[in-house]
């Protein structure tokens, strides 16, 4: 929702919601690092599980490099074109260019979706419960401006996942229980 307050003015950044919209997804990239390693125990620790968790964090570590650099540039300049000018010099780097905006982030949405997809093939969780992650994946593909769509649909995902979480005494809980 900030994206679209932020735009309100015709223009993206710089500016404190520019800011504070992506300091709200550097939070939300920690919180999906602790729901991969959740999903990574309920999918049973096995090497699959394993590899697809560290290809999703590695994946939030990318999409987290790329916030940074946003945030950092919007601090940098005065208006939304000296921003774009300082964020494509600073895309010029060796390599950063591939991690945090070509290749990496796509990382974290292809392991989310391993991850689920496991968790359904393995019936933990309904089969519908990956479709719902992959429209959550595919929205800001479409539109930036469907992320609070897909935002939405991710957590009534979500919430089904977590009622599939085991509690203490070794039954599945009724309630969304921490992630960790």
């Amino acid at each position: 929702m900030i994206r679209i307050v932020d735009g309100l003015d015709g223009s993206r950044g710089p500016g404190p919601a520019w800011t504070i919209g992506h300091l709200a997804f550097l939070g939300a990239m920690a919180f999906f690092v602790a729901v991969f390693v959740q999903l990574r125990r309920m999918a049973g620790r096995n090497a699959l599980a394993t590899v697809t968790t560290v290809v999703a964090i590695a994946g939030a570590v990318a999409l987290s490099g790329q916030f940074a650099v946003d945030v950092v540039a919007g601090f940098m300049a005065d208006d939304h074109l000296g921003m774009s000018q300082i964020i494509a010099e600073i895309r010029k780097t060796p390599g950063l260019s591939l991690a945090v905006y070509d290749v990496g982030p796509y990382l974290f949405y292809l392991g989310q979706l391993g991850l689920v997809v496991q968790l359904a093939a393995t019936r933990v969780i309904s089969v519908w419960t990956p479709l719902l992650v992959l429209f959550d994946l595919i929205t800001p593909f479409i539109d930036k401006d469907l992320i609070p769509l897909g935002a939405l649909v991710l957590m009534i995902s979500f919430a089904a996942i977590a009622k599939r979480i085991p509690n203490p005494t070794g039954t599945a809980s009724t309630t969304v229980p921490a992630l960790l």
